[in-house]
């Protein structure tokens, strides 16, 4: 029997905010001390109000128009209760039945093909606190409570089950990436935690409308992981089925040494988290004056800006989509084009900028696990690099180690040239006594070619650029060859 694949994903983001979604600590915790940015309010003591974080309020708002949710003029906070130990207060505000936003969608690409992905809500929580497992000499195992994380802004994003495939569950979450990244509402960052996915997924026979008992999968924190999580138990369900057993409503988590999911517990439903309204917070009322200044303030999104380099720079849809995934990529690229003279050959220069782009800094950007933001190469380097190849002082191969050079020191172009000695030979008279003396020692390909074989004029080439070391330029060096040869006896 055929089966089908179901997937649904919830991610959770955490929000670029200055404070909490309930109080007045710092939200900025990733690198601070243990349990220095908490208060009676993050500690859940006895008797303390919270306050609504209104810019938290704002970018879940906008986070939810740009995923083409509609936005309702009421909403509220719930108090969902579930005792695990990160959870400082015994529950999480959180929403539940009136959520800040409803029925939205984002299109993903798959092997050529457009599917929309159902949103089925975007809602505003707030994040709990954070253990840390450790185990002492004797092998006594123990846990540390760190409550910097409790109380930070935390965005839910839930899907809709439309996803049919790991491939198509880690491009949505690759694009649902880009866009929080665009509107900068989130670092998106899953190594440390701010971005961060569950699963659902299940399997059914083609062709049946019934879903059979889901899995949820936890622990997943890179896009890689998510793809090798999904595959792996999308695979282990079927097997179970296969061989006669019976699925059960679970939540696993993926252990990545093992490349396989575990059972961690039974699967709750909405029922054991005895939701009911927050009673310390008002219900809040988002008008739809609030919604459209917030609408008016949504950046050029990863679709429209790519469509947009297709048009105006006449790049192809493979290179603007690489190109648009990350918003600091896109702003290099434009800003390098500003940077560059205007005039004619606009589009060649828009696909040069995109060849370096998306080959070199690219390649070395992947090898040193940093992002184009963090990079020592602005944009003015870049340029002025790609000015020196026009003027024909740097070849394009010499160029890529000028460049690796400039990417690992922060110097500019110019500055590696002069020190390194590595301005192209483009001057007839420098280049003709070097071309002499490889025409003498190389008689034999020079009789080839005046027999007809153009394959030696290229050995010649290349024994010209190895005597410079690869400093003459290529163009030159082969008409000079073809004048001198032709000259010869």
């Amino acid at each position: 029997m055929e089966y089908e694949t179901i997937i649904g994903l919830e991610v959770h983001a955490q929000l670029l905010t200055k404070s909490k979604m309930f109080c007045r600590c710092s939200a900025d915790y990733a690198s601070a001390p243990p349990n220095t940015h908490v208060c009676p309010i993050c500690l859940g003591m006895p008797g303390v109000l919270p306050t609504i974080n209104k810019r938290a309020i704002e970018y879940a708002v906008m986070t939810a128009l740009a995923l083409n949710c509609t936005i309702p003029e009421h909403t509220r906070f719930d108090r969902k209760n579930y005792p695990y130990p990160d959870l400082m207060k015994g529950y999480q505000i959180s929403q539940y039945d009136n959520p800040l936003s409803r029925n939205g969608w984002l299109t993903i690409e798959v092997d050529g093909k457009t599917r929309r992905i159902g949103i089925t809500r975007v809602h505003q929580e707030e994040d709990v606190a954070k253990l840390v497992h450790r185990s002492d000499p004797s092998g006594e195992t123990y846990s540390l409570v760190d409550v910097n994380r409790s109380g930070v802004p935390l965005m839910e994003i839930v899907s809709e089950p439309d996803m049919r495939s790991p491939e198509e569950a880690r491009e949505y979450l690759m694009k649902l990436h880009s866009i929080l990244q665009y509107l900068g509402v989130s670092t998106g960052n899953m190594e440390e935690g701010s971005f961060r996915c569950d699963a659902n997924v299940s399997i059914r026979p083609v062709g049946s409308t019934e879903f059979m008992s889901k899995v949820e999968v936890k622990n997943m924190n890179s896009f890689k992981a998510v793809y090798r999580a999904l595959a792996y138990e999308v695979e282990r369900q079927r097997k179970v089925v296969e061989e006669g057993g019976r699925l059960v409503q679970e939540t696993r988590g993926w252990v990545e040494e093992k490349g396989a999911t575990v059972s961690q517990r039974s699967k709750e439903q909405a029922h054991d988290y005895r939701y009911f309204p927050e009673p310390d917070l008002p219900p809040l009322e988002l008008s739809r004056k609030l919604v459209d200044e917030i609408r008016s303030r949504l950046p050029e999104l990863p679709d429209a800006r790519r469509d947009r380099f297709i048009s105006q720079y006449n790049l192809s849809g493979y290179d603007a989509n690489l190109l648009t995934v990350s918003r600091a990529m896109a702003d290099y690229f434009e800003t390098c084009l500003k940077l560059l003279p205007q005039g004619a050959e606009a589009d060649k220069k828009a696909k040069t900028v995109a060849n370096w782009l998306l080959g070199e800094f690219s390649r070395l950007l992947n090898a040193n696990n940093i992002e184009i933001k963090d990079a020592r190469v602005e944009p003015q380097h870049l340029v002025e690099m790609l000015d020196l190849i026009d003027k024909g002082t740097l070849s394009t191969t010499m160029a890529k180690a000028v460049f690796e050079e400039m990417f690992r020191s922060g110097k500019r172009a110019s500055q590696v040239v002069k020190e390194k000695g590595l301005a192209q030979i483009s001057t007839a008279n420098e280049l003709e006594a070097v071309l002499g003396e490889v025409i003498a020692a190389n008689s034999q390909a020079v009789a080839d070619f005046k027999q007809g074989k153009e394959q030696a004029l290229k050995f010649l080439v290349g024994q010209v650029m190895k005597a410079t070391r690869g400093q003459a330029n290529p163009q030159m060096v082969n008409e000079l060859l073809r004048r001198m040869l032709a000259n010869s006896q």
